[in-house]
């Protein structure tokens, strides 16, 4: 297998809320930022070039938030490929604040989270936000009033459609009552899969499960290990059989691997085309 081989339009698409069809395999804007998730990056023309490399080889789903950088991800989204594509689906979020590297803190209050809804649109160049998403459940306050705010913002057509973000399959349920839910995104990789229950519940609801931290492969991932073994059998990387791993797992799973170089883009992109047998899918399927 070489890179250039394939795009991602090889991992098969998904029409998330029904009518938002995308190709499966997107990505996370999240490591466009400096250390901690906090202010510019390194390299800011290295992100720019990453963005338009991963519009290039047919990814037409990233996910982003305000709460990266903050803005940082936004605005070189909107440097790199503004004016969009029209089958670009952008993702974001609201629902955490920051105040500073590392700092991760919800704040669910309606008024918040229409201001920031307001701001994305702003920062992305969008007339509207095809997928926002609570970034965190605030527990200081109800959550009719978190999901009606997104709802009210859904009836204005100020966004398309709504999605969760690190919850329960009872937090999906409770939400699900207020508003239609589009999307879940949960901690879930190879090796941590905690978020099981949930991926079959959005899986039997048609809901879309986008996984964050999608490329954690921990010590399955060592030299002469079962992940290793796999990986040489496909001449890939491990990395690149846990995303295969990812598409395979489940026809709603939009893995969103991110990245800050060019290289790593175009090995991200190239796992689209992998396609594990069986065999390979148990075998690493029970190692976790």
């Amino acid at each position: 297998m070489t890179i250039q081989q394939h795009t991602a339009a090889a991992s098969g698409t998904y029409a998330i809320g029904g009518d938002l069809t995308v190709n499966r395999l997107g990505y996370g804007t999240m490591q466009l930022t400096g250390p901690g998730v906090w202010g510019d990056p390194k390299d800011p023309e290295e992100a720019v070039r990453v963005l338009r490399r991963t519009a290039e080889l047919g990814v037409n789903f990233i996910d982003t938030a305000d709460a990266y950088g903050p803005f940082t991800a936004d605005l070189l989204l909107h440097k790199a490929l503004h004016p969009y594509k029209d089958d670009l689906v952008i993702a974001t979020k609201a629902g955490l604040t920051r105040s500073g590297p590392n700092d991760w803190r919800p704040v669910g209050r309606p008024e918040y989270l229409r201001q920031q809804a307001l701001l994305s649109l702003r920062h992305l160049g969008l007339e509207r936000i095809d997928l926002f998403q609570l970034h965190r459940i605030d527990a200081k306050v109800p959550l009719e009033e978190q999901i009606g705010e997104l709802a009210k913002l859904r009836e204005e057509g100020i966004i398309r459609h709504i999605g969760l973000s690190q919850v329960s399959v009872d937090e999906i349920k409770a939400a699900a009552k207020i508003a239609p839910i589009a999307s879940v995104q949960n901690l879930y990789n190879l090796s941590k899969r905690d978020s099981e229950d949930v991926l079959n519940y959005c899986e039997a609801n048609d809901i879309a499960f986008i996984p964050w931290f999608p490329l954690a492969t921990g010590a399955l991932a060592q030299a002469g290990g079962p992940l290793d073994a796999i990986a040489a059998k496909y001449d890939a990387k491990p990395s690149q059989i846990a995303l295969a791993w990812l598409l395979k797992r489940s026809k709603v799973m939009l893995p969103i691997p991110g990245t800050s170089r060019v290289a790593h883009v175009e090995e991200n992109i190239a796992a689209a085309g992998i396609t594990l047998s069986d065999e390979d899918f148990n075998a690493l399927s029970a190692l976790a």
